[in-house]
């Protein structure tokens, strides 16, 4: 057995023990699902960690609204596939409610109304834990997160106040109203994720594959044409061939110009690449600390 095997065995063994003692030490825990590779390996870990048993907690998907048709298609399928639940919490109705406000202009996103919307849905639902699939190396804020993440009863993250995990010992004693957000991946990269994804045979969004899309270069980053981008006077919409790294609201995530079109050329390309899969998010360059403040109001 080649190193990168026994590698990828000793991670699998890791998040399959972490979901299984979230569901241990939780009553009501449920998975953060948003259609991305990350919370797709997530689920399929959790698959394999209760079967020959259906995964016994909901997949939770905040719907901006915004959303890539190919996203929302496959996260039907999958929910339909595994026999979960699925559970949808609308920013469109947070908005029509007043519980959260849509962003105007040419830089508008609803990355930020996706915030209360998924405090929202945790407290409607009454999850104490809400399991996804952010890892350690995505992004520095992220780093400094706990397998185990503790959240006050308003839904904010302290990055001062991270409780210890040694040994593998997780504190998920919580008071009323506070909840924790459980990282299973943590310790994965993206390679592990591609290699992972590779060796089970699991099944993705078409995006992540290189195809014909119609664009928009905007300051570096290129997004995918839609109604809910609004021009500026010099930008124009031009037909290339991009793939995504990442996968999130239509209005923020960045393609790559990208010809890998299986999983041997997306390793490949991984493997020779200098930024993260998010250094084209649009939401992460409004400021050096972008997703930190995002992170402590509430933000996955």
């Amino acid at each position: 057995m080649s190193y990168r095997l026994e590698h990828l065995e000793e991670l699998e063994a890791e998040s399959i023990f972490v979901l299984r003692e979230a569901f241990a030490q939780f009553e009501n825990p449920c998975i953060l699902f948003s259609g991305g590779k990350d919370s797709i390996v997530v689920t399929h870990l959790a698959v394999k960690a209760f079967y020959p048993a259906k995964i016994p907690f909901p997949l939770v998907h905040i719907d901006t609204g915004h959303n890539f048709d190919e996203t929302i298609a496959f996260r039907d399928e999958l929910v339909q596939k595994i026999g979960a639940q699925l559970v949808i919490g609308s920013v469109q109705e947070a908005i029509d409610n007043g519980l959260a406000q849509d962003e105007k202009g040419v830089h508008a996103t609803r990355n930020t109304a996706q915030i209360p919307t998924l405090i929202d849905t945790i407290e409607k639902n009454q999850f104490d834990a809400a399991m996804g699939g952010a890892r350690r190396d995505e992004e520095k804020a992220r780093a400094k997160e706990r397998f185990f993440s503790h959240r006050d009863d308003f839904g904010q993250w302290d990055p001062k106040n991270q409780r210890p995990e040694l040994w593998n010992l997780f504190n998920g004693k919580k008071k009323f109203g506070e909840h924790f957000r459980v990282f299973p991946i943590s310790n994965w990269t993206e390679m592990d994720i591609w290699e992972y994804i590779k060796k089970e045979k699991i099944a993705l969004p078409s995006l992540y594959f290189s195809h014909e899309r119609e664009v928009i270069r905007r300051g570096g980053t290129i997004l995918a044409n839609s109604p809910f981008i609004t021009l500026k006077p010099n930008e124009k919409v031009t037909t290339e061939i991009v793939r995504f790294r990442t996968i999130g609201d239509l209005t923020i995530t960045g393609a790559v110009e990208s010809e890998a079109s299986t999983l041997d050329h997306i390793i490949a390309e991984v493997a020779a690449a200098r930024e993260t899969e998010r250094g084209n998010r649009a939401d992460d360059q409004r400021s050096e600390a972008a997703m930190e403040e995002r992170k402590k109001e509430g933000y996955f």
